[in-house]
């Protein structure tokens, strides 16, 4: 189970402060490209699952990593998710030919990727879809015991600010962030929508 605070920022101004204000704890930059799979009769979308390949690098086709993500039976309440995820890298190369033909994830040797045929119920002979994707910026930060992720989501139809930490203790992580954004002046609101959900609607939340 994936537990993350997760937090939006209302636009660029809110997050340049925010990044700003991190700055002196930054470790790295990722620059991510998110795709995403169904079966061809929704066969994961009926079971609130989603399979999503993340490739790291700012050109997909260049990539040198690959991790394939399962999730299922996401909630979002208050600002914390939940989530049941299983992630698994993958040959990039693979990653790359099964976005170009989704009917290779019936034929894959990849643990997850296996996950989706014979949990899922997809048949061979129906097959696999891909759903499209976003882009994504996300500066990593080490920040009083907590690794703070700030994002910049670039979706064909707007551009989406958040901040995500993974916590055993997202109350806990939550209340020292909201403290940060206080402190500094910064405005932001509980997220109520996942990424792919946006992804998905086709527009950003009010």
């Amino acid at each position: 189970m994936e537990v993350e605070v997760k937090l939006r920022l209302p636009d660029s101004a809110a997050h340049q402060s925010l990044s700003s204000v991190l700055s002196p704890f930054l470790r790295r930059t990722h620059f991510q490209h998110n795709v995403f799979f169904d079966g061809a009769n929704s066969e994961l979308s009926a079971l609130r699952a989603v399979l999503r390949l993340r490739f790291y690098g700012e050109d997909p086709q260049t990539a040198e990593r690959c991790v394939s993500s399962l999730k299922a039976k996401a909630i979002l309440v208050n600002g914390v998710s939940r989530v049941e995820e299983d992630e698994e890298d993958v040959d990039p190369c693979v990653g790359r030919e099964i976005w170009a033909n989704p009917n290779l994830i019936g034929s894959s040797d990849s643990r997850v990727l296996k996950r989706v045929k014979e949990e899922f119920g997809v048949k061979d002979e129906s097959g696999y879809v891909c759903l499209g994707g976003f882009k994504n910026v996300r500066g990593v930060y080490e920040w009083k015991g907590l690794t703070l992720e700030v994002d910049e989501t670039l979706f064909d139809f707007g551009t989406l600010y958040e901040i995500e930490c993974e916590s055993s203790e997202p109350d806990k992580a939550k209340e020292m962030i909201e403290e940060l954004f206080k402190d500094n002046g910064i405005p932001y609101s509980c997220s109520k929508m996942s990424k792919f959900a946006i992804f998905r609607s086709g527009e950003l939340p009010l």
